[in-house]
């Protein structure tokens, strides 16, 4: 993709004559999220807000003629697939796509539309055999709702448990993952859950139902949210979060439009900026999770009472070092927030975090110990810092109780959802540009991606991590976040107290 290109996302899907679904609500959708949308279009429907009156499929050499012309001039970073009105249509998408793939492996988002809102059947009977036998090993992602899971895995689905088991079902039949819209049951009065399952875990997205008649279109809209934010470099949890947060977004803020008699086509409202429009993201081990077939045992009051807020909302540079002779010169020069990283302990532990730990007192730090949560605690530290597989393991509770502050490292939408929900002191967010620290290069938010999160938790403390330079800082200083964290663009500065005042002008703490 060119520099300065929008990215191109293809929907090879329905026309909907009323403009609330298929490939209509998928050009919207792309372009609010800054795509360019292309389109091969599998079946002119005539429908309207109350009716499918009839569904005239396109000549599969009429279907073809438009991949290949979009192939040949507008190649795409991403496709979503919606209506394939019959089996010969499978057939010959099928066949297109694996010649494109050679080419270049590029993310497929297939949403399995079966069956309209209204109930009238939109594709032949016996297109689910071809579509899982040969359309499913291309897919990254499958996208089907409750009805539509149970008519490709042809089993009754009434619990979490079994909409688990049936979701495993498909993604065994060989798609990447399958996320399973809750749209069309609650598991859970007024909350809208959609599960992930990608192989190895069941993420449980959940937001709130919103009330409207403008619902039109709502899986389309996610399917072509999911693709757009695929072609723009997201990883697919970060995706599917993002696309959750549009349709929400569009359901409150198109409830008051009044298109047709019946079902309105839900609002494209353009990139979701606000936090309760994103959903809750389940996390391990809390005792709502029983509802959602995952265990449970914590008390909710672990998530919603959160840790002790830090003496400032601006941690300022935060600088991560890995010796307690690091910790005191930087202190001398007037660094108030610090993390102390011994990754490879060459001297007895407990003595350098104690040490660290009678450092940050003398001078008044805000002082973070990485990892050893259990010595933190021992030692009386201010606070401790936790990645995100330290979460299964640490005991938070304890941390709690102990009254030491707690930050979380994230990388992405998904992971700063996640960690929100435990309602830490701080954030941390990365990494915002490669660093030779740590190979980051499938988890980069540059400085796009971090405003964006910034701005969906006004106030929070948050700190951005990765290669950030003095000539990238202020770059990042421009998006709001109030803490930057550094590594080697201090330790290894040729002048290391130049740099650190250079830093601190930018970033207050």
């Amino acid at each position: 993709m060119l520099e300065g290109t929008r990215p191109i996302v293809w929907s090879i899907a329905g026309s909907d004559a009323g403009g609330g679904a298929g490939i209509q609500a998928d050009l919207l959708t792309f372009a609010d999220l800054g795509c360019h949308g292309c389109t091969a279009i599998t079946a002119n429907t005539a429908q309207n807000t109350v009716e499918v009156a009839a569904i005239n499929a396109v000549p599969v050499d009429v279907l073809t003629s438009q991949l290949e012309a979009l192939q040949r001039d507008l190649f795409p970073s991403a496709i979503k697939i919606g209506l394939l009105a019959n089996t010969e249509q499978v057939t010959a998408v099928v066949r297109f796509l694996r010649v494109l793939l050679q080419v270049k492996q590029i993310p497929i988002v297939y949403d399995p539309v079966a069956v309209a809102s209204s109930g009238a059947a939109l594709t032949e009977s016996n297109i689910g055999e071809a579509v899982i036998r040969e359309l499913f090993p291309l897919c990254t992602l499958i996208t089907p709702n409750l009805h539509e899971l149970e008519w490709l895995a042809r089993a009754s689905v009434s619990d979490a448990g079994e909409i688990i088991s049936a979701a495993q079902q498909l993604r065994e039949s060989g798609s990447g993952a399958v996320l399973v819209t809750g749209g069309h049951g609650e598991l859970v009065a007024g909350e809208i859950a959609d599960l992930l399952w990608d192989g190895q875990s069941a993420d449980w997205f959940i937001g709130k139902k919103v009330a409207t008649g403008n619902d039109h279109g709502t899986g389309c809209s996610l399917s072509s949210a999911i693709a757009a934010c695929l072609a723009l470099g997201y990883p697919l949890r970060d995706a599917c979060v993002v696309a959750k947060a549009y349709v929400q977004r569009g359901l409150r803020l198109g409830q008051s439009d009044r298109i047709g008699s019946g079902s309105g086509p839900v609002g494209h409202c353009g990139w979701p900026t606000e936090l309760h429009d994103y959903p809750e993201v389940l996390v391990p081990g809390e005792k709502r999770g029983e509802i959602y077939g995952c265990f449970g045992g914590v008390d909710a009051s672990v998530y919603t009472q959160g840790f002790p807020e830090p003496d400032s909302r601006s941690l300022g540079l935060y600088p991560v070092v890995d010796s307690v002779e690091w910790l005191e010169k930087l202190a001398e020069l007037g660094v108030r927030t610090l993390q102390l990283r011994i990754k490879h302990p060459r001297t007895e532990l407990r003595a350098q975090i104690a040490q660290a730990v009678t450092i940050g007192r003398k001078y008044g730090l805000r002082l973070f110990i990485n990892d050893y949560w259990q010595l933190a605690i021992d030692c009386g530290a201010y606070g401790v810092h936790l990645g995100q597989e330290d979460l299964q393991t640490a005991d938070l509770a304890a941390i709690k109780r102990a009254g030491l502050k707690l930050g979380i490292s994230t990388h992405g939408f998904y992971e700063l959802l996640r960690a929100y929900r435990y309602r830490a002191s701080y954030l941390a967010i990365g990494a915002i540009f490669a660093t030779d620290t740590k190979d980051m290069s499938d988890q980069l938010q540059g400085t796009k991606k971090l405003a964006r999160m910034v701005a969906l938790l006004p106030g929070y403390p948050l700190v951005a991590i990765g290669g950030i330079s003095l000539e990238r800082a202020p770059a990042v200083a421009e998006t709001g976040v109030g803490g930057i964290a550094v590594v080697s663009a201090i330790t290894r500065a040729d002048d290391y107290v130049r740099a650190v005042g250079e830093y601190q002008r930018l970033f207050k703490g």
